[in-house]
């Protein structure tokens, strides 16, 4: 027998006549005597007074806020609720990192579609948050698209993430509506079935986007004769024109020098009697190309759409201060183009996850009616085409503004339909008619009301809204986030330029 054999079976030996002293540990085991003992089950021994219990009931749980239990129970404890995304911010009251991702969640069957609804009053972060999940969505492998930026806000961003900016006004460049853009290269790399799809889709567009712009201008709705001389006036404007890019003073031409095709739709027998019938139409298209929209819509594309960028913008900052009809034409034409740009790269097989953003929404669909319904033609896409949008508005009275019943019901609908929403500080009034879209308690409505307005008239604090977000789904608990900016984003996200005092020198 070896030595060291020896010596393990003598300290075995002396372990056995002395369970408290351990040898090879150096030390005594404090449980040396009681560790070879049999140990009952959970309901007791099954002995005559010995306490065995027939049935053993399971703990209960009980929850409360960190203030209320860390006294009895001090230790931190998950609530379950990081999501995976983009990182917004911590939960406000587990410290929790939140992501927002609504791609993912659709994977992850936690939304059922990507749309995200934002909402609150001015200044207290909606686009903070926008161009975080923006910055955080590019670099998944998005392309941000940000059609119809009326305050050019999103510009530095863009720019930053090394996108590409397009400056939308007189004497910059120039964005014609009927142009087919990233389609027209889809449509010559087609055949078949799928070539003819993609020349009925161009051509709906157009047709839709046309409509929207006379009723803009006129503020009224088309007649169906208008609608039918506006159809065929556009085919042969686009048959002309073997570029594939018409524009509206194409369309006049066509109108101004009618060929049958054109009198027998208002049963007229000769040119002049059709001129003075469609005399409204005329006129109206004629203002899209010497009234206040000259010089912007009535030329070809100067737009281009780089489909390898990371991010693209329309940016129409330069006619904020025109007349609404101004505007929402700049929006309107904005949301088809980036429309296009997204079918265009799935046609040609370039096919890339998409984040569009549509902030101040309702300046576009407030000037006439008919255009919720228009707009919603030109920009239908959704989670079948791999796109994430975000809506931002400063409150459901913008819906209010609309000038029909029909559209405000409409408006109600686009906004419900959305999977997520994103709710900012807001006054009661705005609450009421949150909760006919999504469910809130009172302790959410509570929260999110005392985020509208500073406690206080002491001034240098910090406004308590500024940057905390209640994320809604569907019935489940609300996720109250509180978001923090490095420096990069502190500089790139903000919009209070305008108020920063210039150093005293």
């Amino acid at each position: 027998m070896s030595r060291s054999l020896r010596t393990t079976l003598s300290l075995r030996r002396e372990a056995a006549a002395d369970p408290v002293r351990r040898p090879e540990r150096g030390g005594i085991d404090p449980a040396g005597e009681t560790r070879d003992r049999p140990v009952p089950r959970s309901w007791g021994w099954a002995a005559p007074h010995s306490g065995r219990a027939a049935n053993v009931e399971a703990g209960i749980s009980y929850q409360g806020t960190t203030q209320q239990v860390c006294g009895l129970f001090p230790f931190a404890v998950s609530s379950g609720a990081a999501t995976p995304g983009v990182p917004v911010g911590r939960h406000m009251h587990t410290a929790e990192p939140i992501g927002l991702d609504p791609s993912e969640w659709l994977r992850e069957g936690l939304v059922s579609n990507t749309g995200m609804w934002i909402q609150g009053q001015p200044g207290i972060g909606k686009s903070t948050i926008v161009k975080r999940l923006m910055t955080g969505l590019v670099a998944f492998g998005f392309t941000g698209i940000v059609p119809g930026d009326v305050k050019g806000e999103y510009s530095a961003l863009i720019e930053n993430l090394g996108g590409r900016v397009w400056r939308i006004g007189r004497g910059l460049h120039s964005l014609n509506p009927l142009d087919a853009g990233p389609l027209k290269q889809a449509v010559a790399q087609t055949s078949g079935e799928e070539r003819t799809r993609l020349l009925e889709t161009v051509r709906a567009r157009r047709r839709s986007l046309l409509e929207a712009l006379v009723v803009i201008v006129r503020r009224a709705e088309v007649t169906v004769t208008e609608r039918r001389l506006l159809d065929v006036a556009l085919d042969l404007a686009v048959a002309a024109d073997h570029t594939m890019e018409p524009t509206i003073p194409d369309v006049v031409r066509v109108l101004t020098n009618p060929p049958a095709e054109l009198l027998s739709i208002t049963v007229c027998e000769s040119e002049q009697a059709f001129r003075r019938d469609s005399r409204d139409l005329l006129n109206t298209l004629g203002l899209l190309c010497a009234g206040a929209i000259r010089g912007i819509f009535d030329r070809p594309s100067s737009v281009t759409a780089d489909l390898d960028t990371p991010a693209l913008s329309l940016d129409i900052s330069a006619l904020d201060d025109d007349e609404d009809e101004v505007v929402a034409a700049a929006m309107l034409s904005s949301w088809a183009w980036a429309a296009a740009v997204i079918d265009g790269s799935a046609a040609i097989g370039r096919r890339r996850n998409v984040f569009r953003v549509q902030d101040e929404l309702w300046r576009a669909l407030r000037v006439a009616p008919g255009l919720v319904e228009r707009s919603d033609r030109v920009t239908r896409l959704g989670r079948h085409r791999g796109e994430v949008s975000a809506q931002v508005t400063h409150s459901l009275d913008d819906l209010e503004a609309l000038p029909t019943e029909a559209d405000r019901a409409k408006a109600r609908g686009m906004a419900a339909r959305n999977g997520i929403m994103v709710l900012g500080g807001m006054a009661d009034k705005e609450l009421d008619g949150i909760r006919r879209i999504t469910p809130l308690t009172a302790q959410e409505r509570g929260l999110v009301r005392s985020w509208a307005a500073p406690p206080t008239w002491v001034s240098g604090s910090a406004h308590p809204g500024r940057g905390k977000y209640l994320i809604k789904s569907g019935e489940r608990m609300g996720l109250p986030v509180a978001m923090s900016l490095v420096p990069t984003e502190l500089r790139l996200y903000d919009t209070d330029q305008a108020w920063r005092r210039e150093p005293v020198r």
